[in-house]
């Protein structure tokens, strides 16, 4: 089998398109937004986390408004620390959803707390 011979203008070319082929994926990784399928998995997992408690974070605050004590829950609540607020709603049972009798969410506690945390009944 005989394998033709390249000729010697195509040495440059080849070197050109190497150091082509590399400095457009260090300027797509690093600027131009390309990821790895693991980073997109990463970043999705976390808007759909952050999608999660924007949803249910309102509810929360609704179940909070229908309790019989809200007023005093309320002042109770702006005692306790800002990091220990997440886990008094938790205790509480307003991040608890609807249905639902797993462990609540602790970020959408947390949302929960800082939203009932602004309101004045």
């Amino acid at each position: 089998m005989n394998i033709p011979k390249l000729p010697v203008q195509t040495r440059p070319f080849l070197w050109g398109a190497v150091v082509g082929a590399i400095t457009l994926a260090i300027v797509g990784f690093n600027w131009g937004g390309w990821v790895t399928g693991s980073k997109a998995e990463t970043l999705a997992g976390g808007r759909a986390d952050a999608a999660l408690v924007s949803a249910l974070a309102p509810i929360c605050v609704a179940q909070f408004r229908k309790s019989t004590d809200a007023a005093a829950s309320l002042a109770a609540l702006k005692v306790v620390n800002s990091w220990e607020q997440g886990d008094y709603v938790m205790k509480r049972g307003w991040a608890t959803m609807p249905g639902d009798a797993a462990k609540p969410n602790y970020d959408v506690a947390s949302a929960c707390a800082a939203a009932i945390d602004k309101l004045t009944l």
